[in-house]
């Protein structure tokens, strides 16, 4: 069974990355933002269906080639080449790099002077703004004092701790391997090496209790993080969190469970300072939003690096090839890794700045809606999904029950249009 999702389908993707002639006009318009995918992890997490793999999976030692972890950072910079040449090839000089994301994965199994070879190799080609923020994800075992402080000597300002539980045994469900003392350790660390700190969360785990949820906030709350993020465990198809549930060994999370996890999550981090601004995101202040997701979500331009990434620039988005080997042996025969492509039209940008924009909480502008979607904003009020005082100033604003709904939101805003 292979747990990692299949690429999506799209147009073939030219052999030397270059962009359509449309999209090549507009580089260097908006910031350029960098994520990094280190498809590592020391095992595979039973809830996990990202492009992911362990040294078994991928051969150990004996390995095919560029599938070690000893070789990505190389891999990782001929990848930043092409993306120099493809972006520059407009005649516009892309950069400064505003944000960049090493995400996975555990980017942090590599060794830090490895990241830190990587985010230098960004450094070197696109230059990095004053303010860029620099993140990096961490497990709580796979970081020491002494890992974090060479990271922030590197240029990393921040770092995302993948907390998921306080409870042992909702970790244990999770696959996860760190012990709850070991998040206060990593924060510690990171606090020491002056890193701003995000605690991911996880909710809806099979067995877990709202009492334990409410531990968990608790905890992460106590260690004061700068931001937390918390999403609902989806169960995924292929995953053997999966098989766990069709076998029976394991309840199905339901809608209403979710919910109730969702509602005290806010309730508990807005009662401590944290504001969200993102549905599943809260910031205690607005300097301690991820300014690189918010890139995502307002459709900024980034370059994805990495086996599986995913790359948008100026309306054309791409993917990597899967496996660590395919993607080196890509890079090595001097062509671009991209598996295919697709150029967004003008409707589908629209629909995605819709989906996207009104997770956010400035919400979208009315004035940006369709006449149809304009006029469904009133039964979404009066249904108290959207608040009606932001909706009087112009602007779809979800509530707390908007966004345990988002999606009936978007469909009717979506339906309104057309």
């Amino acid at each position: 069974m292979d747990p990692v999702p299949q690429l999506p389908d799209g147009d073939p993707a030219p052999r030397d990355g270059r962009l359509p002639d449309a999209s090549a006009e507009a580089v260097g318009r908006r910031a350029l933002a960098m994520y990094v995918h280190v498809p590592f992890c020391a095992v595979r997490c039973g809830y996990c269906d990202f492009n992911t793999y362990t040294a078994s999976e991928l051969g150990g030692q004996d390995g095919p080639p560029g599938s070690s972890r000893a070789t990505f950072a190389q891999g990782a910079l001929r990848e930043l080449d092409l993306a120099r040449d493809v972006l520059g090839s407009a005649g516009a000089a892309p950069g400064p790099v505003s944000t960049v994301f090493l995400g996975g994965g555990t980017p942090t199994l590599l060794p830090s002077a490895d990241l830190v070879v990587v985010l230098d190799g960004i450094r070197e080609r696109f230059g990095l703004a004053a303010d860029a923020e620099v993140t990096t994800e961490a497990n709580p075992d796979s970081v020491t004092p002494s890992s974090l402080a060479e990271l922030a000597r590197g240029g990393v300002t921040r770092v995302s701790v993948g907390m998921q539980s306080v409870r042992p045994g909702v970790l244990k469900t999770l696959d996860r391997t760190h012990d709850p003392e070991g998040v206060a350790r990593a924060v510690a660390g990171a606090r020491d090496a002056g890193l701003a700190v995000s605690l991911d969360l996880i909710y809806g785990t099979p067995g877990e209790t709202l009492e334990d949820w409410r531990a968990s906030l608790e905890a992460a709350l106590a260690l004061e993080p700068d931001h937390v993020s918390a999403y609902a465990l989806t169960v995924e198809d292929g995953t053997r969190l999966a098989a766990r549930v069709r076998r029976g060994e394991l309840p199905l999370p339901t809608g209403d469970d979710e919910a109730d996890k969702y509602e005290l999550a806010d309730e508990l981090l807005a009662g401590a300072g944290y504001d969200w601004y993102e549905i599943s995101n809260w910031a205690r202040t607005p300097q301690d939003r991820c300014r690189h997701n918010l890139a995502y979500w307002r459709g900024d331009d980034w370059w994805g690096v990495g086996p599986g990434a995913h790359s948008h620039v100026a309306g054309t988005r791409w993917w990597n090839v899967k496996h660590p080997a395919a993607w080196a042996g890509r890079l090595d025969d001097g062509s671009s890794p991209a598996a295919a492509r697709e150029v967004l039209t003008d409707a589908q940008r629209a629909d995605e700045e819709l989906l996207l924009g009104v997770r956010l909480v400035d919400g979208v502008a009315t004035s940006a809606l369709e006449p149809g979607a304009r006029r469904a904003v009133a039964g979404l009020v009066a249904s108290g999904l959207v608040d009606g005082r932001a909706a009087v100033g112009g602007r779809v604003v979800l509530t707390r029950r908007g966004r345990l709904l988002a999606d009936t939101v978007v469909h009717t805003l979506l339906g309104g249009a057309a």
